[in-house]
């Protein structure tokens, strides 16, 4: 699952015992064999670049395809083992963090948009999985009848829209919160800088207050990258491996025992690399 919560391979091939991963040494691509279709090609990069990401993954794709043989028909494109897939076989994703949206209860309405054009707003792990740390995935439900550049350019779309939106809603915030969602920030950092016990889904409220605190420029003297990187090192995965343990209690006491020695080193301006 440590893999699952870096977001290099999906909860499906996780569960599988008969897959495989390629994995490039900085992470930003992964090869899944034997996913929910044979072969499913993953490529990451930062901001909303899609097109990039996209031309590293279809070199791939070329290359594969010179030595293997892929199920392809010339109506329906390529034949794939999940049946919505089926079309150009690709999919188009964007982490979000949408705190003020969530906050304010306007989700409903992003849903309504993205199910209007065939986009699906799903959880940190994607499908079956909760938005932890109001931090959402947003991508294509189809391919079939839909070229590569027009799921970029739908994605893309609701993307900006979403970004305009919690801008939006975060100014709304703040004129109906005032101090009070100031005050709402700070005590997320004082209560994750005292905490002794803590579980991932509190932890991940905390550091999105945090996280939006920052971009907002409440906060001044936390890294956001820290931050967003303390998101991932909480996980359970690694809280197990981190600790070598298992057991649900102790993590949650090792979890928050981690948090505060992460936060007053940044907070001390130390320089921290996150495990």
């Amino acid at each position: 699952m440590l893999m699952v919560e870096e977001h290099i391979i999906s909860p499906d091939l996780a569960e599988n015992d008969k897959s495989a991963v390629i994995v490039k040494k900085d992470k930003t691509i992964s090869i899944m064999i034997n996913e929910e279709d044979h072969i499913r090609i993953q490529t990451i990069c930062d901001d909303l670049n899609l097109e990039y990401a996209y031309s590293v993954a279809n070199e791939i794709d070329d290359l594969l395809e010179s030595s293997l043989e892929y199920a392809f028909n010339t109506k329906l494109g390529y034949l794939t083992s999940c049946p919505t897939n089926t079309g150009t076989g690709m999919r188009a994703s964007v982490m979000m963090h949408l705190p003020a949206l969530s906050q304010l209860g306007y989700m409903d309405e992003l849903y309504k948009i993205s199910s209007q054009i065939g986009i699906a707003i799903r959880g940190i792990y994607g499908e079956r999985t909760e938005a932890l740390g109001n931090i959402y995935q947003i991508s294509n439900q189809l391919t079939l009848g839909r070229t590569e550049s027009n799921i970029i350019e739908n994605v893309s779309g609701l993307t900006k829209d979403a970004i305009s939106k919690e801008i939006k809603a975060r100014e709304i915030l703040q004129k109906k919160l005032g101090i009070k969602l100031e005050d709402k920030i700070f005590r997320s950092i004082g209560t994750l800088e005292n905490s002794r016990v803590m579980s991932s889904a509190e932890a991940m409220s905390h550091l999105s207050n945090i996280k939006m605190g920052i971009e907002m420029n409440y906060i001044d003297k936390l890294d956001l990258r820290a931050i967003e990187q303390l998101m991932i090192g909480i996980q359970p995965a690694h809280q197990s491996i981190m600790y070598k343990s298992d057991d649900v209690e102790n993590r949650d006491i090792n979890r928050a025992t981690y948090i505060r020695e992460t936060l007053e080193k940044l907070r001390g301006g130390m320089n921290c690399e996150l495990q």
